[in-house]
């Protein structure tokens, strides 16, 4: 367990994986991808486009890709299959060093278009902290799309998540238009780096960054501050680059 994980302070990561390939879809990086999460010492890490390890070729690769970047340094994990297409399945993962009590893989699709899902998790946190409820999402590319999914986003959290509780939302939201905020800011919920800096941190493409697609929210947490991600090695390891942040919880009363 990390040195931080005793306190109060909380390091999460979110990236979009692209299936362990390049930016080009070129390489299989996934090796790589392992090496460079570790580096950032998460204690919770939000995984996306991460392949299930259900087909054939995948499994002659590295099996289930959330298992393999899980390694030794994450004992604790939880998928959410989200889409199956020519035998594979992808979709969602979070990464944990603290015990899950409980996931849900909520299906947040639309007819007739590409399956998205949102991964709810439950984390059992030491010193007597509230349980941190976390969930990893990717949204659709269309905005109607992405406008059902957060409405379903904030239903769930009104369902599922108690009044008060620590609540972690992380994941691809493919907003480039940044409407989002606007939209889960009635479910008390509050991006990171546009809480810090006046606006979301850029990630799409990860080689030149221009668009702000991927997102850390909170809700009921002391504080919470963005972490500077290096451009290298994560410029030649997906599509998306990576972002993290360092939460600081609320003691149980």
């Amino acid at each position: 367990m990390s040195a931080h994980s005793h306190s109060r302070l909380l390091r999460v990561l979110t990236v979009n994986i692209h299936k362990g390939y390049d930016v080009f879809n070129s390489r299989f990086v996934l090796h790589e991808l392992r090496e460079a999460v570790r580096a950032v010492q998460s204690d919770v890490v939000f995984l996306q486009e991460v392949e299930g390890g259900t087909g054939a070729r995948s499994a002659a690769a590295v099996g289930a890709q959330y298992e393999f970047l899980a390694d030794e340094i994450w004992p604790e994990h939880a998928y959410g299959r989200n889409a199956v297409a020519e035998g594979l399945d992808h979709g969602n993962a979070v990464l944990s060093r603290f015990p899950v009590l409980r996931s849900h893989n909520h299906d947040i699709s639309l007819p007739d278009v590409e399956p998205r899902g949102l991964l709810h998790c439950e984390l059992a946190l030491p010193d007597g902290l509230p349980a941190l409820h976390v969930m990893c999402v990717h949204l659709g590319l269309r905005e109607s799309h992405r406008r059902h999914q957060l409405a379903r986003l904030c239903a769930t959290v009104q369902r599922e998540v108690p009044v008060g509780a620590p609540l972690v939302v992380a994941g691809d939201f493919n907003d480039w238009r940044s409407r989002a905020d606007a939209l889960l800011a009635p479910s008390g919920l509050r991006e990171v780096f546009r809480q810090a800096h006046g606006q979301h941190a850029r990630s799409f493409p990860a080689r030149w960054p221009l668009l702000r697609l991927d997102r850390i929210y909170v809700r009921g947490v002391a504080a919470a501050l963005p972490l500077p991600m290096p451009r290298r090695p994560w410029a030649q390891l997906s599509d998306h680059a990576p972002v993290a942040a360092q939460i600081e919880l609320r003691g149980a009363p």
